[in-house]
């Protein structure tokens, strides 16, 4: 016992800085005076500054929100509609198939997946003359491909572990499975449904290797201008922009900490 005392919280401590350094070291030398951002000469906001000027990290940001908030939603769509096929319907044709097409994206190395994606999308404008080059859509539409097995996964867990005898006496007094879906099954799967949507939203903000493939002029995402950005060293105005986002992020857990917390108090008083 006396050894567990020290040696749990040393190594908690270790832990928390092998994972946090990184994050602190970022944030302070945002701060930098120094164009060198490995090399401390005051505290200075002039990199945020240069940040706003900057022409490609900014609409680069702004481009991979777009995609990334449009390929969740169509992911949630898809995957949430795959979950209810697999969970709800026992036996159908195709469903073997249907399961590993599901779970191939997550076994799958972005790289085949990337060249798989980017095979098809020159393929199909040979034959079909669509999709017209790569671009915005073909990163849209590769995001959501990969981004969708994930939300099957989350969405499907919840509905397994869901009670179906709410949904069977809805049906007893008459309601159509579509309106028991609706009314029921999605109010009750919903924080499944937000948690897959912010999973596959940081997916899609996150990818590069995908993006990189599928993409085109005028379409490079953050990552892939920070990734060309970092090969000759890392600037001042990544560190800005890395930092704003780490903001954006603690603050959002904050607030979703503050809501739970705070609806927790209110079941408890009830």
């Amino acid at each position: 016992m006396g050894k567990n005392r020290w040696f749990l919280p040393l190594a908690s401590a270790i832990g928390f800085i092998f994972l946090y350094a990184p994050i602190i070291s970022l944030v302070i030398f945002s701060f930098n005076a120094n164009r060198l951002v490995t090399v401390w000469s005051g505290f200075s906001l002039q990199s945020y500054a240069d940040l706003l000027k900057d022409p490609q990290l900014l609409p680069a940001a702004w481009l991979s929100l777009q995609i990334a908030a449009v390929a969740a939603s169509i992911a949630l769509v898809l995957g949430t509609l795959c979950a209810v096929a697999l969970v709800r319907f026992r036996r159908f044709r195709g469903k073997t198939v249907l399961q590993a097409t599901v779970s191939a994206p997550l076994v799958m190395p972005d790289v085949i997946t990337g060249l798989a994606l980017l095979l098809l999308f020159v393929a199909m404008q040979s034959l079909i003359g669509w999709p017209a080059g790569r671009g915005i859509l073909t990163i849209v539409i590769a995001h959501a491909t990969f981004c969708t097995a994930y939300v099957t996964v989350v969405v499907q867990s919840r509905l397994i572990d869901m009670d179906t005898s709410i949904e069977e006496a809805a049906m007893d007094l008459g309601a159509t499975p579509v309106r028991v879906f609706f009314d029921i099954t999605l109010p009750i799967i919903a924080p499944a449904l937000i948690s897959a949507w912010l999973l596959a939203f940081t997916l899609s903000l996150d990818d590069l290797v995908i993006a990189s493939f599928v993409s085109g002029p005028g379409s490079s995402t953050l990552p892939m201008i920070i990734f060309s950005k970092v090969r000759l060293g890392v600037s001042p105005e990544v560190n800005a922009l890395a930092t704003i986002i780490i903001g954006v992020v603690a603050l959002a857990v904050v607030i979703a900490s503050f809501i739970g917390f705070t609806s927790s108090g209110r079941t408890r008083k009830a």
